[in-house]
Formats: structure tokens, sequence, C-alpha cells
């Protein structure tokens, strides 16, 4: 398991962890390949972050200890998933990697996330780190625990490696929702725009659990049942069957801006043709950038 940094104390983590969490998510979603793997990996390390804060310990940048903490668990779910990349060694060479045409950091901030995974592990980390968040040299130093030279040559490797993949065909096959996932998804999305929740209330098992992501918890029919009278007292949502990462998905797109592109998802889980679990991302709208998507 990875050493946890020494955490700071003279700040307030909570608030800061509300402010950084869609930067954090960023790179764990692009690390490990999924915005939905992101936010488990996202979880786990703001849980490591406030455990941590307890044994305390100054620190003079806690947004680096926190980008620290999400770089380690992200590298420990790579492991336990098995489809970590070697971390090869650096050769500490100097190289001028400052002087990069911005029009080709903008392309490299919206490569597809499934590119990034064909990037060694210290090569994804540093390229992440400048091109998509933005961050120093001297700042991919501190989270990757590396020399600069090191850290140089990774952002090096990385983009050249990049603009290799970004030549080569797209070969990946289009992906289709099964009929099964057709019929439950359109039924559920057909009665929730209805508004008809005592529908849907009858398509959920008893124990159903429930993930409104970034905000609670339920678990319950009588429990979760409260999360879709909140959504009757709204109007900005409108839901529609797709995939999200290959996964069985609903879009939800805002019904007074239907040329633009969905501004969350939900995951369903079903049981004995019950829904038994419901992951609702609108409390966390972040996760739907650079998800792979389609109606």
């Amino acid at each position: 398991m990875s050493v946890v940094p020494e955490p700071p104390t003279a700040f307030d983590i909570e608030r800061l962890l509300v402010a950084m969490r869609p930067r954090l998510h960023r790179y764990c979603a692009r690390m490990v390949g999924s915005v939905i793997d992101g936010e488990d990996v996202l979880q786990d390390a703001l849980i490591k972050a406030m455990e941590a804060q307890a044994t305390a310990g100054a620190i003079g940048n806690p947004e680096g200890w926190l980008f620290r903490i999400a770089h380690n668990t992200a590298l420990d779910f790579l492991r336990r998933r098995n489809r970590q990349e070697a971390l090869r060694s650096v050769k500490e060479v100097d190289m001028i990697v400052d002087q990069f045409d911005a029009v080709e950091s903008r392309w490299i901030a919206a490569t597809s996330l499934r590119t990034f995974m064909r990037l060694p592990v210290a090569q994804r980390s540093s390229v992440i780190l400048k091109d998509v968040l933005g961050s120093s040299l001297k700042e991919i130093c501190e989270v990757m625990d590396c020399s600069l030279p090191a850290a140089k040559a990774a952002l090096h490797r990385g983009r050249a490696q990049l603009r290799e993949i970004a030549d080569e065909p797209d070969d990946t096959p289009q992906q289709k929702l099964s009929d099964a996932d057709r019929e439950r998804l359109g039924a559920y999305v057909a009665h929730f725009n209805a508004r008809d929740f005592d529908a849907i209330r009858a398509m959920i098992s008893d124990d159903v659990r429930l993930d409104l992501v970034s905000k609670t918890h339920m678990r319950g029919k009588a429990e979760v049942f409260s999360y879709f009278g909140n959504y009757s007292k709204v109007s900005d949502w409108r839901l529609v069957p797709g995939l999200v990462e290959g996964l069985p998905a609903i879009l939800v797109f805002d019904p007074d801006e239907p040329d633009k592109g969905p501004k969350y998802f939900m995951l369903l889980g079903w049981s004995a043709g019950k829904v038994a679990t419901i992951r609702d991302f609108r409390h966390a709208s972040y996760a739907i950038d650079g998800a792979e998507y389609s109606v």
C-alpha cells in the first residue's frame, strides 16, 4: 500500500475537498481510464485524507498534498485491477519541455480517457498534471515524488506517444444497448420523464440502495422514495437511455438547452428484474467531463 504523506492541519480540509473535488476527479479519471472508476478512486482518496488529518503535522502545500494522496490511491487501484504498466526507471536527462504549443496542449486536454490508458503510468500522470490540469513541473515532481529531469523526460515521452496514437485509425467498435437493457431502461426513463413515480416505485426492490454521489446514501424503498420526490419538485432534467463507457446508463439533459450535451448521468443495477442500485451523479456533474457516452 502507498504511504499517505503527512497531512496539513491549519486549514479547513472539508472546504478544500469540496473546492478541489472536480479537479481531483479529472486527474483520477484519466489515471484509471474511467470517469466511473475515477469517482470510486476519488472517494477513497478523500476518506484517506480525512483520516490522515487526525494524525496532524503541518504542510505548506495542502493542494499538492491532496493530489499526492489521489495519485497514490489511483496507483493502488491500478495494482488491484492488474492493469498497471511497469514503472520504468527514467534516465536522468535534461529535456526542454516548457515551450509547448498551447493549441497542442488543449488538444491533449481533450484526449479520450481510453487513449491516456495506453501511456505508461509515469508518462500518463505527468501529461495529465501538466496539460490537463495546468500544474507546474515543480508540482509534478511533488505529486509523483520524482526529480525534475525525470518529470521532464516522462512529460516529453508521454506527449510524443500521444502524437503517435493520434495518427492511428480509430477502429473502436460502436457499442449498443442490448435488447434487455433497452427495454428496462426505456421503461424506467419513460416513467421518470412522465413523473409517474408510483410506477417507478413498483420497479425498485425493497432494499434498493441509492448513491447520490457527493451528497448522500439511502437504503430501502421507503427512504429512497424521497429522492424521487425531490426530482418531482424541479424541472431541469430530461432523461434519455444510453451508454456511458460501454455501460447501460441514463443521460440527463437540460430541457431548456436541447442542443447541449448531457449535464450528468445515472447508473442502475438490476436484480431479479428490479432496480437494486441507483447511482446518480446530479451533484457530481464533473464526472461527465471526458466520459465516452452515446444516446
